[in-house]
């Protein structure tokens, strides 16, 4: 394993000329470890001493081991580089999408991903999870930075990711994040986009027949999803909740009718790829859309679109692909789109060849085909058995599993907020068993903030302590999307769960995931800290690790409550058992008992570290808004 990259980093910052770094650069207090506000630095300086740290610690290989254990004990956080690491450097309220005068970036760049590092291990993490940092499409560009969603190279990074200052590409600055990460012990997952890519790929001009093509309109239109009456709507979700994929309803001859094959040759015109048949018939590219549910009220892809999985004529068309792909009539290899598939089967492997890193999360894989998934999953741990794969899937399911997936994203994030569909949700996995962990979070990109619908800011703190600490006792990965150590609320995009009123108050130009945004790094956090509290947690949970990641049926019970808004969750497996307890009221202190089989009893809260006593088959609690408790008992 090469370990050069970051002793090159810091070479080229001890290089810049001094009137470079002279230059007044603003950054967080937060993430040199202290309280709020800013502190003014000498950047080159600054992000010199934190590699120099780094760098005294011992470096480790991960693959040499071929242990699968991390992955048991992963504690995730989720870096947005773009965004988490964005901040206003000149003070003048604005983040730049320019460099500076200095040559560093305002937004976020795999230089600062680096120098957050030791922040994101004091809070308990070990794992990072990055989104998407390939290079993005230009066409239909979303917002001022375009979607990281719309791929335009695979095995190409975001220019934008780099710092000018520096002279070094984003590819070498992400070797040397890799790099970073591993001396902290530490490991890296990255997101993979394989359902989709950039309306303007640069796959397109080789291949394209891996891409869905329309006709040329003679009155130019807005292309969108195909509509479906009531009646077949109905039958669509009849069929599929009975998982009867064959011979789905198709979508109306006039919709069909828009698509054409593959065109014979592929040009630019005016920054546009246009398409040419054999008969001279021009056609583009088809742009994407959320397809399931198929009357998905998803604002368009505009920037995206699908890769076309199979080559049967019959299914030459977009339409809830993402379920009809199922189909029996595609369960053919002679209907795969076979150059397609190796493709992409080989992306992975030559990301751990090239950067070293450790795992996968893959987008929408509920929506590729079984057989490409199981390709994939084979062809990188060929190289290293323990690869990570986590799938972004609902239902933590032995299906799942047996595909060799380590995790899915689970759906504890869509039942948040009421108390009686989480105690629904955490009832059926109980019932049935949890056959490998899901993401225990409360948000993530594509959802509200737990902050989001709650004005006042002790209440979303109070929230996210609630929702965290419960996370963390269930068989779950414990995860953090970035900022919700501040009690972030604004959302990055507006994927799920949210209204159309939102959607009105939130355009792209607005999201973080398409334009450049900061964190409230000053304020957000003026409450009290989450860091500590965070930190306390996950270190109550890797004491009882292997408690806590049973995944049997009747190892997670719901206890009664007196108070309904008081709420419990008994672990409990090999003679040991962890009680939970937290009040999901946000604004007012509830009390309550839970009766016991013993008549009395000392028991310890781990979080406040104080004695708590069952008498007469009772105890008695009392919590303040979002407060949680942590027993362990006899």
């Amino acid at each position: 394993m090469q370990t050069n990259h970051l002793e090159a980093l810091l070479l080229a910052l001890k290089r810049l000329p001094a009137h470079i770094t002279e230059k007044s650069y603003k950054v967080p207090a937060l993430w040199c470890g202290t309280a709020n506000g800013t502190e003014e630095v000498n950047p080159a300086i600054y992000y010199s001493r934190i590699l120099e740290k780094i760098l005294n610690n011992t470096p480790i290989n991960p693959s040499s081991s071929g242990s699968g254990e991390w992955r048991n004990g992963a504690v995730v956080y989720n870096l947005f580089i773009r965004l988490t690491t964005a901040f206003d450097h000149n003070g003048d309220g604005a983040i730049s999408l320019e460099p500076l005068e200095s040559g560093f970036r305002e937004t976020g760049t795999l230089l600062k991903a680096i120098a957050l590092l030791p922040y994101i291990k004091n809070l308990g993490v070990n794992t990072l999870y990055l989104l998407p940092i390939t290079e993005i499409g230009s066409e239909s560009r979303k917002g001022s930075l375009g979607s990281p969603y719309a791929i335009k190279n695979p095995r190409k990074l975001d220019p934008l990711l780099d710092e000018p200052a520096l002279g070094l590409s984003a590819e070498t600055l992400l070797k040397a994040f890799v790099e970073a990460a591993h001396r902290l012990e530490m490991h890296v997952v990255l997101e993979f986009v394989f359902r989709t890519t950039a309306i303007d790929s640069s796959w397109i001009t080789e291949h394209p027949e891996w891409f869905y093509w329309l006709k040329e309109r003679d009155t130019p239109g807005t292309f969108g999803r195909p509509h479906f009456d009531q009646g077949t709507l109905r039958r669509i979700y009849e069929l599929v909740d009975h998982h009867h994929m064959h011979n789905l309803p198709a979508p109306s001859s006039d919709y069909r009718d828009q698509f054409i094959a593959p065109p014979a040759t592929v040009h630019e015109e005016n920054g546009k790829i246009i398409g040419s048949t054999s008969d001279g018939d021009r056609c583009h590219i088809a742009s994407a859309f959320s397809d399931w549910p198929p009357d998905d009220q998803q604002p368009a892809w505009s920037d995206v679109t699908y890769l076309k999985m199979h080559t049967h004529e019959a299914f030459n068309y977009m339409a809830y692909n993402t379920i009809r792909m199922y189909d029996s009539a595609l369960d053919n290899p002679e209907t795969f789109n076979s150059s397609l598939w190796d493709e992409i089967a080989g992306i992975i492997p030559w990301y751990e060849e090239e950067y070293q890193i450790d795992g996968a999360m893959i987008d929408m894989g509920h929506a590729l085909p079984t057989l490409l998934k199981q390709t994939i999953v084979r062809k990188a741990r060929e190289q290293r058995p323990d690869f990570a794969f986590w799938d972004e899937n609902f239902n933590p399911s032995p299906e799942i599993r047996d595909e060799g997936f380590n995790a899915v994203l689970g759906s504890l994030p869509f039942v948040i907020h009421d108390i009686v569909f989480i105690r629904g949700l955490l009832n059926h996995l109980n019932r049935t068993g949890v056959a490998l962990p899901f993401f225990g979070t409360g948000e993530n990109h594509n959802t509200p903030r737990v902050c989001f619908r709650y004005p006042r800011q002790e209440a979303g703190r109070n929230f996210s302590t609630f929702i965290f600490t419960l996370g963390a006792m269930l068989p779950a990965i414990p995860f953090l999307q970035s900022g919700m150590e501040l009690c972030e609320w604004h959302p990055v995009n507006l994927g799920l769960n949210f209204t159309d009123e939102d959607r009105a108050l939130y355009p792209p130009e607005t999201l973080p995931l398409f334009s450049a945004r900061a964190y409230d790094w000053e304020k957000s956090n003026d409450l009290l800290p989450l860091n500590s509290y965070i930190a306390k947690i996950l270190e109550i949970r890797t004491r009882y690790l292997g408690l806590l990641l049973c995944g049997e049926a009747g190892s997670m019970t719901i206890p009664y409550t007196s108070e309904a808004e008081i709420f419990a969750v008994m672990r409990s497996t090999a003679g040991k058992t962890l009680l939970f307890i937290g009040n999901s009221n946000l604004y007012d202190t509830r009390s309550g008992f839970l009766e016991f089989s013993m008549e009395s009893c000392e028991l310890y809260d781990l979080i406040s570290e104080q004695q708590h006593a069952i008498k007469e088959h009772r105890l008695h609690v009392s919590c303040k808004p979002g407060e949680c408790m942590i027993f362990e008992l006899p």
